[in-house]
């Protein structure tokens, strides 16, 4: 079951109200005007249950970040603060009425399960948008 908001807007208490329906688990506290969400994702029995925090707000895109298990160094599709590269800006655009709970979680789910197979294979079997500004050249 898919939940909308259906006010159109987003704000913080109403990510809070979602996120508490859909994972309960998950607890909130503020950071100036975002909302930072703490909690556990199982994402497979092979694979470790891992921490997470997303911080959202209005004017930033959903921020992911594994808490535990820490990630090795240059863990690939994540960004020098060490959030989680979910989608590229060109396949996907955040809009601050979306609801984390419809995409980012999923998403991130599925992350952990495609870094878990790299670690084992060397192999990361996701779809990929090269990061390059530059064009190949014919």
């Amino acid at each position: 079951m898919a939940i909308y908001n259906s006010q159109n807007k987003s704000n913080p208490q109403i990510q809070v109200g979602v996120m508490q329906k859909c994972f309960p688990t998950f607890n909130h506290s503020r950071k100036g005007n975002n909302v930072v969400f703490k909690g556990d994702l199982f994402v497979a029995p092979e694979i470790p249950i891992y921490t997470i925090s997303i911080e959202c707000g209005v004017d930033i895109r959903p921020k992911v970040k594994v808490i535990n298990p820490k990630l090795i160094d240059n863990a690939p599709h994540t960004y020098s603060d060490k959030s989680l590269c979910l989608y590229h800006p060109s396949n996907f655009q955040w809009d601050s009425k979306k609801l984390i709970t419809n995409e980012i979680i999923q998403w991130t789910a599925a992350w952990i399960y495609f870094y878990e197979y790299w670690l084992q294979t060397g192999e990361w079997i996701a779809e990929e948008v090269s990061h390059s500004s530059k064009k190949k050249e014919k």
